[in-house]
């Protein structure tokens, strides 16, 4: 059964951020790179997926006079797989991402990306509804530390000491909790990598 690789977001927007410093996964283009050559290397699919966030003045807004809407150094596409750009949490709602996977006969997905339980989470959901048989690569995203409802808005640095800040650790566990067995199978790279 031929897969589709999703890479989401793994973008230089996030690295911009404050938030970059406390990230789960610093190293997330080289975790995700064995998964991208063994994905070519089987003739799977790869797809490529930016988030933009247009008339923001951010940095997900293609229009800020900034580069940062471009993969991590060190994840290159090559000719031929899919780039999508989306505006929406999950890789399916703004873009082509379905007609895409059907055109190919594709009903298998590996999710990896940034960020675990926003944009992967969000597209393992909806994929598991759309009836795909996912595989989640927690290893192969990452996140950042998640303020308490109350305390949004408040500088990085506070938000961090914070004793009601949920920890990558906790976001990461939570998220696995949510999908397994209902929306995909969690795996390690080391696993795919086997398949």
């Amino acid at each position: 059964m031929r897969s589709a690789l999703l890479v989401i977001d793994i973008q230089e927007s996030f690295r911009q951020r404050p938030s970059w410093a406390a990230v789960s996964n610093p190293d997330i283009a080289a975790t995700v790179a064995p998964l991208i050559a063994d994905a070519r290397e089987r003739g799977d699919l790869v797809v490529w997926v930016l988030h933009s966030e247009p008339g923001t003045g951010g940095v997900f807004d293609p229009a800020a006079g900034h580069d940062f809407i471009r993969h991590l150094d060190g994840l290159e596409p090559v000719a031929g797989e899919p780039q999508l750009v989306k505006t929406s949490a999950n890789a399916f709602t703004t873009t082509g991402l379905q007609q895409l996977l059907t055109a190919e006969g594709i009903r298998h997905l590996i999710v990896t990306g940034i960020q675990t339980e926003q944009c992967c989470e969000t597209t393992t959901r909806v994929a598991g509804d759309l009836g795909y048989d996912v595989t989640f690569v927690t290893e192969a995203t990452a996140t950042f530390p998640i303020a308490h409802r109350d305390e949004r808005g408040r500088p990085y640095e506070e938000i961090l000491a914070s004793p009601r800040t949920l920890s990558t650790a906790d976001v990461i566990a939570r998220t696995e909790y949510a999908l397994a067995g209902r929306f995909a199978t969690i795996a390690t790279v080391k696993e795919v990598l086997a398949r």
